[in-house]
């Protein structure tokens, strides 16, 4: 680990203790009901969270309301994959909805907080988290192992997937070659120049030299993790993480209708990591202020620790690949997440889907259906207010 990186986890440990100091011992957690606080009380200024939640309403993505024809036109059509067909289900999108989580408390919301949406990409971050619950357990020993030390079948076999670690899964710099439940590594998001017969037969890049974002290389992580668990991802992500910090019963995480595989004698099925082909996480935003305040807190729900502050710590870890992307979790190296905080975080998905952190401030935003170029105005009016 490089020296800039200990410093970002010594300072985001330093900043969390001041505000147990601050706040006292006995950090508010929510129970079944989720209690709310003026931006007064808190001492925000209320006008800029006024803001906030106007500017996130009036800039709602532009986007079809059938998910079904916005994903066959971003990935079919703009993308030009190659037979991009529908594997797993869809549900219709709602308008925009939003929570502003300061000190745990409810401040801010708009929208249909209850309505259970298609959250895309987000659900990388829930696949990153059970890779830290499997690391915590000792069912990973180091995410520098390789992955077909885990694997039992030819999935991370030949000459280049046997040199992929856990790491550069986590990361998207693998260049996982392969197909998986009927879709090839090569027919995600292929480059637009140039022939896909070119593109399939290029020269692969060593592990961990180049990121790509990829959604078949994702599943084929999914599909790891199943066999590191022996069960259903979602029944880990339920047990060890959703019931512990109160969701409710309506969250789902699905696969493909192709995607089921047996694990001891049992059929299961891989979840996928985003809704690219469909499937993916579908759930409410109040469920994710929840996942949200989980890592706002460093993994810490109530006096447990549900997932260890080494792992929350690291997710935001960055390589030389992207200086932008930790372990299926976007930084603000960049900037895109506001220019008013570098330590801000965020789990992203397709169509303006953000649950984004800020352990320095104990404060959560998570945001729905908002048009993706505007997170970072959004944020700096949010973070504004806290300064004031």
């Amino acid at each position: 680990m490089n020296s800039c990186v200990k410093r970002s986890i010594l300072f985001l440990s330093l900043s969390f203790l001041c505000l147990q100091v601050i706040y006292g011992q006995k950090l508010y957690f929510p129970d079944s009901v989720w209690q709310t606080r003026t931006p007064q009380q808190l001492k925000l200024d209320a006008a800029l969270i006024d803001s906030a939640v106007r500017f996130a309403i009036n800039n709602e993505v532009n986007m079809d309301y059938d998910m079904r024809l916005a994903n066959i036109k971003a990935f079919g059509v703009n993308a030009r994959e190659p037979n991009y067909k529908i594997i797993g289900p869809m549900k219709d999108r709602g308008k925009p909805a939003g929570l502003i989580i300061k000190n745990g408390f409810i401040v801010a919301q708009w929208g249909d907080v209850d309505r259970m949406d298609m959250t895309f990409s987000v659900a990388k971050s829930y696949l990153s988290t059970v890779a830290g619950l499997a690391e915590d357990a000792r069912l990973i020993r180091s995410l520098d192992d390789k992955v077909s030390q885990y694997v039992w079948d030819e999935t991370f076999e030949g000459a280049h997937n046997q040199k992929i670690t856990w790491r550069h899964m986590l990361h998207q710099s693998s260049d996982w070659s392969g197909c998986l439940f009927d879709i090839c590594d090569w027919a995600d998001r292929p480059p637009r120049t140039g022939s896909i017969d070119e593109w399939r037969a290029r020269k692969l890049n060593e592990p961990g030299t180049v990121y790509k974002y990829n959604d078949v290389r994702i599943n084929a992580l999914a599909y790891a993790l199943l066999q590191v668990w022996r069960k259903p991802l979602p029944m880990v992500l339920k047990e060890k993480i959703m019931d512990p910090i109160g969701a409710s019963s309506t969250w789902r995480w699905y696969g493909y209708e192709n995607s089921f595989v047996n694990v001891d004698g049992l059929m299961m099925q891989s979840v996928s990591g985003g809704g690219h082909f469909g499937g993916g996480i579908f759930i409410n935003t109040l469920d994710q202020a929840r996942f949200g305040l989980l890592f706002a807190r460093r993994g810490k729900w109530q006096e447990k620790q549900l997932l260890s502050e080494r792992w929350v710590n690291g997710v935001t870890e960055t390589t030389a690949a992207n200086k932008t992307y930790g372990m299926l979790w976007w930084t603000n190296e960049d900037g895109h997440l506001g220019k008013l905080s570098k330590t801000v975080y965020a789990a992203e998905g397709f169509g303006g889907n953000f649950i984004v952190i800020d352990s320095k401030n104990d404060l959560v935003i998570v945001t729905r259906w908002l048009e993706p170029r505007m997170i970072g105005q959004l944020v700096d009016l949010v973070e504004s207010a806290v300064g004031k």
